[in-house]
């Protein structure tokens, strides 16, 4: 029981250790043992309620005692995005340098958002910057950028900044173009900022579900015809689906060409830059105005931790910077950034740390190494499922992504079955516990989807989810007694 004659809110320097201990215990216990662990959570909210749901206390508990009910009720029920055989989505395979990062940042509760309350924050966040800008070829003396609670809210900054330089304050007739494959956060972030439906074009994608470049061009001569003011293209580099990348030089001369700002939403492929064969996919990447990487993806942080760069600083300051007279004696020189005045928020934590911590640790070899092997386990995971009789790819290897699904050729099926199929096996995947194999819809199939960018994962971890996954569709089968036909 805490004592009540210390002061609010505190514990003594001994239970403070003894509590600390047991929290790096536990952390150090998950990282060691992750990949015998039920990975998935699959309460609703009616056991959540049931299990949590609890009036505000007004009295003190044991912090063991509340450390051991968040052990047993919240930890056994949330998914574990690190586990190796964690394949949906875009996994976060974090580290364990990043994670005690993450907890001095907390403990000292570093304020980041000016130079004047805490220099080396700022400094390690321009630090930091600076190493992303030289990996994506961005310049070093003009270009700048933020870290961001995530690539949603980099998207957002981004969009933010194109309006802002483009448009001034007169947007009624601007036209923003992105493809059918542009991650969802883009649409969110324009319809933040006031864009009507009518000024956003959503451009097909060819078959290899890379943005239409004809099209592009077709319908920016259209809106010019018609009056419109074309000012923004969002190229993917690595789309959420397949992994593809836009053509982004040709986007890049379309951009140059029209006046445009070219955005790059690189929230998931942009790390690959760091292995050669992402390095080709990722061609013409230095050419964007603006760009967006997700460190907690494939920069392997914990959560949270997004990042926009863009060619010049003083876009964001033009964009973003307020002089309220509460601020006034905090200000500092024009060296001194105060990253408040970069983009939303005014109130930041100190997210620099754990990417420039765990970058220190490791060395950035041992990143490229662990990126460039999630590309090559998908392209063997690839060869595997077109060996095999039972395996169909919808969509090959592309940056760690991978589609496929279950279409064996003893079995005639109907698209709507294979379908059915498919969806079964996901959800008997995941109501096992062992993997998280979800869908999605390409080419209006039902597939499957894997994203291996997790260093842990294993080729034999693979084998063993598509064992199971065939098990599911005898099981499937042996239910519907489907008969070959």
């Amino acid at each position: 029981m805490l004592n009540k004659t210390q002061a609010p809110l505190t514990l003594t320097k001994e239970e403070m250790q003894q509590y600390g201990y047991k929290i790096v215990d536990l952390l150090a216990s998950h990282f060691e043992n992750l990949n015998s662990e039920k990975l998935v959570g699959l309460s609703d909210r009616k056991q959540m309620d049931k299990l949590l749901k609890q009036p505000v206390p007004n009295e003190p508990s044991s912090p063991d005692k509340v450390l051991n009910e968040v052990i047993k009720n919240v930890l056994s029920n949330v998914d574990y995005l690190a586990h190796p055989k964690f394949y949906s989505f875009v996994p976060s395979p974090s580290n364990y340098i990043s994670a005690m990062a993450d907890a001095i940042a907390s403990g000292f509760n570093v304020f980041s958002g000016n130079w004047s309350t805490s220099p080396a924050a700022a400094e390690l966040e321009i630090v930091v910057i600076n190493w992303l800008l030289e990996m994506f070829n961005f310049p070093i003396v003009e270009g700048g950028g933020i870290l961001t609670s995530g690539g949603s809210m980099a998207n957002l900054t981004a969009l933010t900044t194109a309006r802002r330089i483009k448009l001034k304050n007169d947007y009624s007739k601007a036209i923003i173009y992105l493809s059918d494959q542009t991650h969802s956060s883009n649409i969110k972030a324009i319809r933040v900022l006031g864009f009507k439906k009518h000024q956003v074009r959503i451009i097909p994608t060819d078959m290899e579900f890379k943005l239409s470049l004809n099209k592009l061009k077709n319908a920016i001569a259209k809106d010019k015809l018609e009056g419109y003011q074309p000012f923004c293209i969002i190229a993917t580099a690595g789309t959420t689906n397949t992994g593809t990348v836009d053509p982004l030089e040709e986007i890049a001369a379309i951009c140059k060409k029209e006046n445009l700002w070219m955005h790059v939403d690189g929230a998931f492929g942009g790390a690959a830059i760091l292995s050669d064969k992402g390095k080709s996919y990722l061609k013409g990447i230095e050419k964007a105005d603006s760009l967006t990487v997700d460190p907690h993806k494939w920069f392997f942080q914990p959560y949270e931790i997004g990042c926009l760069l863009v060619k010049n600083h003083k876009w964001l300051s033009k964009t973003f910077s307020e002089n309220p007279v509460y601020l006034r004696d905090i200000e500092g020189n024009e060296s001194e950034i105060n990253f408040y005045d970069h983009g939303i928020q005014l109130t930041r934590g100190f997210r620099a740390l754990k990417f420039f911590m765990s970058i220190k640790t490791f060395g950035l070899n041992a990143f490229k190494d662990a990126i460039q092997s999630g590309i090559q386990l998908t392209e063997n995971v690839e060869e595997i499922l077109r060996e095999s009789p039972k395996w169909e790819v919808v969509s090959p290897a592309t940056l760690a992504i991978i589609n496929f699904r279950y279409n064996p050729i003893t079995h005639n099926l109907s698209e709507e079955k294979l379908d059915a199929l498919n969806q079964y096996i996901s959800k008997r995947v995941i109501a096992s516990r062992s993997a998280v194999l979800v869908t999605t819809i390409l080419l209006d199939q039902v597939v499957l989807r894997m994203c291996l960018i997790n260093p842990r994962t294993t080729l034999d971890d693979i084998k063993d989810t598509l064992t199971m996954c065939e098990q599911f569709a005898d099981e499937y089968f042996e239910k519907n007694k489907y008969e070959n036909n």
